[in-house]
């Protein structure tokens, strides 16, 4: 079972690189040379019954994850779950779901538009999790998503891969604060997510996040190619429980914040 775990995030991982290059050189700059743990991959889907969070979970029940907590994103019209592993090192992972009746009649046909592009049992397909973008879509059907939902735009144009992987701090060799990982970020020339602070979260709620700002990439549309966010790193640390062991859920409050992470309209201070 923990092969077919590893052998699954390799292929995630490989995907992730493809258009999130700085990722791969943050890995290098912040592991040294060692390998990174990485504390939780994150997707994002469609309430859909054809694509929802419980098809994009099925997969992982099957190699052993269960699931383990769940958030509501009120403001971004979101539900989400975490699924987690027997084995600790191996990633959790967070699935969140766009809640499509809330939004208006035009939004909801452009999805339903994209989603009827699908098979039925597209979810059965082994390579699911990194099988990328599976439908056509207009530049003008992106801008009009966009104007309503990052989260919803960001979905149509990449499709089905991580959102984001996530370095656990708790695991690397030389460097126990999220505050030495961002400057180090920082004097590497990378610009953080400064939405809601820096540093999302703190002790008391025993977990602080942080996160880069999306690369850009090259998206083809069905009339034009464009240069859209797409995806991010982010830093996690995570404190222990009174049992000592170390806290292992979310929180909602500071990751509705890492969802702006891919949001080029979000104005973010710099220093």
């Amino acid at each position: 079972m923990a092969a077919q775990v590893t052998a699954l995030f390799n292929e995630i991982w490989q995907q992730y690189l493809s258009v999130t290059p700085s990722a791969k050189k943050i890995h290098q700059l912040i592991g040294n040379g060692n390998d990174v743990i990485n504390d939780h991959v994150a997707y994002r889907t469609f309430n859909d019954p054809k694509i929802n969070l419980v098809q994009l979970a099925k997969g992982l029940l099957a190699i052993g994850y269960t699931e383990c907590g769940q958030y509501d994103f009120s403001s971004k019209k979101l539900d989400a779950k975490h699924f987690e592993h027997p084995d600790s090192t191996m990633p959790k992972v967070f699935i969140s779901e766009l809640r499509v009746e809330e939004f208006s009649t035009e939004v909801q046909e452009i999805i339903a538009g994209l989603i009827a592009q699908l098979p039925e049992d597209v979810s059965d397909r082994a390579d699911f999790l990194y099988s990328g973008r599976l439908w056509e879509i207009s530049s003008k059907d992106y801008e009009t998503l966009l104007s309503v939902s990052e989260y919803a735009a960001w979905l149509a144009a990449w499709g089905y891969r991580a959102n984001h992987f996530t370095v656990s701090i708790n695991h690397l060799a030389n460097y126990q604060d999220i505050e030495v990982v961002n400057a180090t970020l920082k004097e590497a020339g990378y610009a953080l997510n400064t939405n809601g602070g820096e540093i999302k979260g703190d002790k008391a709620v025993m977990l602080e996040q942080s996160s880069t700002l999306a690369d850009k990439a090259p998206v083809e549309f069905s009339d034009k190619t464009m240069e859209i966010p797409s995806c991010f790193y982010e830093f996690a640390k995570r404190y222990p429980l009174a049992n000592g062991e170390l806290y292992t859920g979310f929180v909602a409050a500071s990751a509705d914040k890492i969802f702006d992470s891919t949001n080029a309209k979000v104005e973010f201070a710099f220093s």
